[in-house]
């Protein structure tokens, strides 16, 4: 089974914008076109609150929360269980799944984003759970670099936001200089004054 795979599941819904069925079916792969098509309106309030609670799950993590992270899962775990399955096309094609094929999309779905989440949280710990620091992004990222360092979900995240706090000392060296500049001298404060 490949956990990382399901726990990437968890960060693509947790950064999904879920403002219609358009933007879930869109949450699909192509290896999972079954869901694009069965997913239905009742769906999308399953996994707005499941995102939403996926998302607090990366918050504690952050702010090293562990007990916090660990509870969130676990009470995810609850509402949307495991239950393992062997599925393939050929012989030569078998893998696990976490749920049944009769289960509902979103609760295939939320089943193996928990049940990934989970893993990585055992194998890995919740401090490799991270929310980008870039405060116009807000998206959440899986750490692994090979020292727990990662501050952003991307590259570009982690680039504008360099830019933007290089520009801002800039700005701040040229108002010092300007109000350097703008003190008198010890001579001119020495003038009397007529």
């Amino acid at each position: 089974m490949n956990f990382d795979a399901y726990a990437r599941t968890g960060v693509d819904l947790v950064n999904a914008r879920l403002d219609d069925l358009d933007d879930l079916r869109a949450l699909f792969p192509d290896s999972s076109a079954w869901m694009r098509e069965e997913v239905a309106e009742r769906d999308l309030a399953i996994f707005r609150r499941a995102q939403k609670r996926l998302r607090d799950v990366f918050e504690y993590g952050t702010s090293g929360r562990d007990a916090d992270a660990v509870a969130e899962l676990n009470a995810l775990l609850e509402a949307y269980p495991v239950q393992p399955r062997i599925s393939g096309h050929d012989s030569s094609d078998w893998h696990m799944h976490v749920t049944s094929r009769g289960a509902s999309v979103s609760a295939e779905y939320l089943a193996g984003a928990v049940w990934g989440l989970s893993v990585w949280l055992c194998e890995y710990g919740s401090a490799r759970f991270g929310v980008c620091a870039d405060e116009r992004c807000g998206n959440v990222y899986l750490d692994t670099s090979s020292n727990c360092c990662r501050r952003f979900c991307s590259e570009r995240c982690a680039t504008r936001s360099h830019v933007a706090a290089h520009r801002a000392r800039k700005r701040a060296a040229i108002g010092e200089q300007a109000t350097v500049a703008a003190r008198p001298t010890a001579a001119e404060s020495l003038t009397p004054v007529s």
